[in-house]
């Protein structure tokens, strides 16, 4: 069989090292990225938002800006990863939901979902991949001027995290309206996750049929379920993006690319996921490594899970930090990577002392084997 068209027109690749640790392959040194890794921590991010005078959602829509804003800590830090700049609300946007994102006050939706009725408003027969072009346009065009340095990410939101946003407008609410409609309307709640699942598996398959390598599945809001509602209303829709996501790649001949799940705090789920067809599960800080790794098991990789606010530490606990953290996990089947996303406010410098402390300890660890 020829090899896939979309791999014919991209640069060789020069550091598969994150490749290799998604697959179970041997590593010299482990592979490190952060989530958030592009972003308003960066002096350069906030030089070009200001210099450009454009919303976030602008540059998401821009592939040109996207490109460049994807490759900005690639050119400050030692990273084997870069990951698309975009967001995880660009689905409910295809869907039709507007949504901005204004200074000092956060997101802005022009309307949520109250009730099943409000599902009428949803326009479910988008096609995400004309919709959602741009996204494809940035992939492609940032997967060209890598020129193979290294793989880039692509990524969506999972189902119950996107539901959560459109029914309550953010990731924090002081009422559980979302969870409200996993009880008061069960049958509109797996309509509404059916459809976010079906549109996922699309947008996906074109992220990897425009350029992406890897893909990650976000569920930043998990944790907010019990094991069984995350059972009933988050697994079997994460579960089906990956083996979709899978069977419409090898339909159209494409080579599967690894696929990382984080499911944030839900620790009680850590076994079920590594069952679920992703060939990484992701972390948070919240929990032990050795205790990740017995749940997880040997034949699936593990990616995290430095505490986001040790990025606050001064360089000597940082670097103490890093290096247990390797040591606990092990060099092999293992990407560092923090708990979660980078916070706007550290210094960037820390950024660069995690990623080359990652390579450093995992250096010398592999010295010693």
């Amino acid at each position: 069989m020829a090899a896939p068209l979309i791999t014919q027109f991209f640069p060789p690749l020069k550091n598969d090292l994150i490749l290799r640790a998604a697959k179970g392959e041997k590593t010299e040194r482990v592979p490190v990225w952060l989530m958030r890794q592009a972003g308003r921590y960066l002096p350069e991010y906030n030089q070009f938002k200001n210099d450009n005078s454009v919303s976030f959602f602008e540059m998401v829509r821009t592939p040109s800006m996207a490109c460049e804003i994807t490759l900005q800590p690639l050119k400050r830090f030692d990273l084997d990863a870069a990951i698309i700049f975009s967001d995880i609300l660009v689905i409910p946007q295809a869907l039709g939901v507007g949504i901005e994102i204004e200074e000092g006050k956060g997101m802005i939706f022009d309307f949520l979902l109250n009730t099943p009725e409000d599902l009428n408003k949803l326009n479910t027969v988008v096609d995400v991949t004309q919709e959602l072009h741009y996204v494809m346009d940035a992939i492609t065009l940032t997967r060209q001027t890598l020129q193979g340095k290294v793989p880039l990410i692509g990524f969506a939101g999972a189902p119950w995290t996107i539901m959560k946003f459109m029914i309550e407008g953010g990731s924090s609410s002081p009422l559980p309206k979302a969870r409200r409609w996993l009880v008061q309307y069960p049958d509109a709640s797996r309509q509404l996750l059916q459809l976010l699942t079906s549109k996922t598996v699309d947008y996906l398959v074109a992220q990897v049929k425009a350029g992406a390598q890897l893909l990650q599945v976000f569920d930043s809001c998990a944790g907010e379920l019990g094991p069984y509602q995350f059972n009933k209303f988050a697994l079997p829709y994460l579960r089906e993006i990956a083996y979709c996501v899978r069977e419409k790649l090898n339909d159209q001949h494409i080579e599967h690319v690894p696929m990382t799940v984080f499911a944030k705090d839900a620790h009680f789920a850590l076994e079920d996921l590594s069952k679920c067809g992703y060939d990484v599960v992701s972390i948070d800080w919240t929990i032990k490594p050795a205790h990740a790794r017995r749940m997880i098991g040997s034949r699936i990789t593990v990616q995290g899970n430095l505490d986001p606010s040790m990025l606050y530490a001064s360089t000597d606990d940082l670097k103490h930090e890093v290096k247990t953290m390797v040591e606990k996990f092990g060099t092999q089947r293992y990407i560092a990577n923090l708990g979660h996303g980078v916070h706007k406010d550290v210094n960037f410098e820390n950024v660069k002392t995690f990623v080359d402390a990652v390579h450093m300890y995992s250096e010398e660890i592999n010295a010693t084997l």
